[in-house]
């Protein structure tokens, strides 16, 4: 891999530790640090590594880096591979500005998780549980693992080979990137998709069919189903959908609301609605 040429080997070692660590990201979560103590944990080799005979140092790095952040996973590697570079900097020269480590750690987890949350829980994850849902349909046992190995592949290739090119390319990179203006660009464009590929899913996957008929002497007058059809196609599925996404935003707990649906669903099929 030519963004390994550079790195030696005791430091490609620190990259594979910190790959290894960074899926625990969220394992610790608290609504004043969310991933930080995660973030942290990943750090520890690098952190170990430059400041080895250097408590005073090392104490700032692990107080600097088990603060507040919070990014998409499959993303946050790339933010370590930054900042263990820029820990590298700071061990070697007196002059090194620490504090724009923890600067460049906040300006990219925002835009970061805009891009990995449309890319990968928006488009892939639902791809993959839609390929899956398929399977499971037909009644392949096969199913929840066609899930896992799918969506699971991507994110494991993206945290490394993101925490190589980090590492490699350092701060520069973000300069780079800020200043073509290719993070904005990166961030509207992952989430248009995102809201394509949801809205084709809420689509395909949200289904409400009603045999609910209005009949007079034996002759149909009405035919629900037709009439919601002829008004909105798939209107029902996506009042439902907005109702959701509704009961989210006011916090209700989601258990609570699969819940709920599951019942709405039996209570109609009772009453023969649908």
């Amino acid at each position: 891999m030519k963004l390994m040429n550079n790195i030696d080997k005791e430091e490609k070692k620190l990259i594979r530790k910190m790959f290894w660590r960074s899926g625990a990201m969220y394992a610790s979560v608290n609504p004043v640090t969310m991933g930080g103590a995660g973030f942290c944990y990943a750090m520890i080799p690098f952190i170990n590594y430059f400041y080895k005979n250097d408590e005073k140092k090392r104490r700032e790095a692990l107080a600097r880096h088990v603060s507040y952040f919070s990014t998409t996973v499959p993303m946050a590697s790339f933010v370590m591979g930054i900042a263990g570079s820029m820990e590298k900097e700071n061990s070697e020269k007196p002059d090194f500005d620490a504090a724009a480590i923890g600067s460049i750690k906040t300006s990219l987890m925002g835009p970061l998780a805009g891009i990995g949350d449309s890319l990968f829980w928006g488009v892939w994850r639902v791809v993959c549980a839609g390929l899956a849902i398929g399977f499971a349909n037909a009644g392949n046992i096969l199913a929840p693992i066609i899930f896992l190995v799918l969506f699971n592949v991507p994110n494991f290739l993206c945290r490394y080979y993101g925490a190589c090119l980090g590492y490699s390319l350092g701060a520069k990179y973000i300069e780079k990137l800020y200043a073509n203006g290719m993070i904005e660009i990166l961030t509207k464009a992952a989430g248009i998709v995102g809201l394509i590929m949801v809205g084709a899913m809420t689509s395909n996957t949200v289904i409400f069919k009603t045999v609910l008929e209005f009949k007079m002497k034996g002759q149909s007058l009405m035919n629900v189903q037709s009439a919601l059809d002829s008004i909105f196609k798939g209107i029902v599925p996506l009042l439902m959908t907005f109702g959701c996404y509704k009961l989210l935003n006011k916090k209700v707990n989601v258990i609570a609301i699969i819940f709920g649906i599951v019942a709405l669903g039996i209570v109609l099929s009772l009453l023969g609605i649908c």
